[in-house]
């Protein structure tokens, strides 16, 4: 996000986060050379912990747009530490949002939220935006907190407010406990894939994968043309269920695929086998991504590739 917002914009970009363990310190932004930028500031905070100190308000200054991207994301995780993850979420939008009240110039507040606040999705149902939520994890459950919250601030305090649910994201640099990595580092090791299907173990479940260039190329837009107050899904334009990315992956990097396909969801409550949202509200706007996801898939398997210490991070 804020590389792509560096490239394509003029603006001077303050980036807050906690550096946790998903975060490698700040090698990701190192990595991309936007700690030498002059227009980039990073600041080390704990979103979730406390109300903004008077100090970091100062050093923030006039603020224009926050993209509130702060979450715990990983549902296993989350399954293994709710309260942790659940305060997590909730108080750093809380938090947030006080600030954002007190922005004399504030014009979009874009909250990020998932696919999965509408829980599983059968074949062939795409959810829409004015769909009701049915969280079936913690982590769900704690983004759809957050997001309803969101909306109240709006309601109550005019916050400029736009949220998005997006879609299972890809990109260079990812944290290896995500999907597309992990069978990167599986493949490599010429370790078996436990790919996750039904109960029968003959059919598995799917996703749709968007790149992260993408999804800020989605932000971005509706930055400048998203309605405030509404609600858009960033949608992957592809649906690819686990053993055909797992074969894709296998492919491009030119060594064999060793899986299984399991019936985890059965055993493990907390995960669908599927997520869908419907994507037309934002394209009806003009928007579409500007890479496909084949092409996103293999300049990110190739970059990762090129640059194997990211496997292990």
């Amino acid at each position: 996000m804020v590389e792509h917002l560096h490239h394509k914009t003029d603006w001077n970009i303050v980036v807050i986060d906690k550096l946790t363990y998903a975060s490698n310190g700040m090698e990701r932004l190192r990595d991309a050379a936007l700690l030498k930028s002059p227009r980039v500031t990073v600041f080390t905070v704990d979103l979730a912990a406390d109300p903004f100190s008077p100090g970091l308000v100062s050093e923030l200054g006039d603020i224009n747009c926050i993209i509130h991207t702060a979450a715990e994301t990983h549902i296993p995780r989350s399954i293994e530490d709710p309260v942790g993850v659940i305060h997590n979420n909730v108080m750093s939008t809380v938090h947030l949002l006080e600030y954002a009240r007190t922005l004399p110039n504030l014009e979009k507040f874009v909250a990020f939220s998932t696919d999965e606040v509408y829980g599983g999705a059968p074949l062939n149902v795409d959810y829409t935006e004015t769909d009701r939520h049915n969280p079936t994890n913690p982590y769900s459950a704690s983004k759809s907190a957050a997001e309803q919250i969101c909306i109240g601030y709006r309601s109550v305090y005019q916050i400029p407010l736009i949220v998005v649910n997006c879609m299972n994201v890809i990109g260079q640099r990812q944290h290896p406990e995500k999907y597309l990595i992990k069978c990167m580092k599986h493949i490599m090791n010429g370790e078996i894939i436990q790919v996750h299907a039904d109960p029968s173990c003959t059919r598995p479940g799917s996703r749709f994968y968007i790149h992260a260039r993408n999804v800020s190329d989605a932000v971005l837009f509706l930055i400048h043309n998203g309605k405030l107050g509404e609600v858009y899904h960033i949608t992957g334009e592809k649906e690819v269920d686990n053993l055909e990315l797992a074969q894709m992956i296998s492919k491009l990097m030119g060594i064999n695929l060793k899986y299984e396909l399991v019936d985890f969801h059965s055993l493990n409550h907390g995960h669908d086998d599927r997520y869908s949202l419907c994507g037309d509200k934002l394209a009806a706007l003009g928007w579409k991504p500007p890479v496909e996801f084949e092409k996103s898939l293999a300049k990110t398997v190739r970059w990762t590739m090129d640059h194997r210490r990211w496997l292990d991070i």
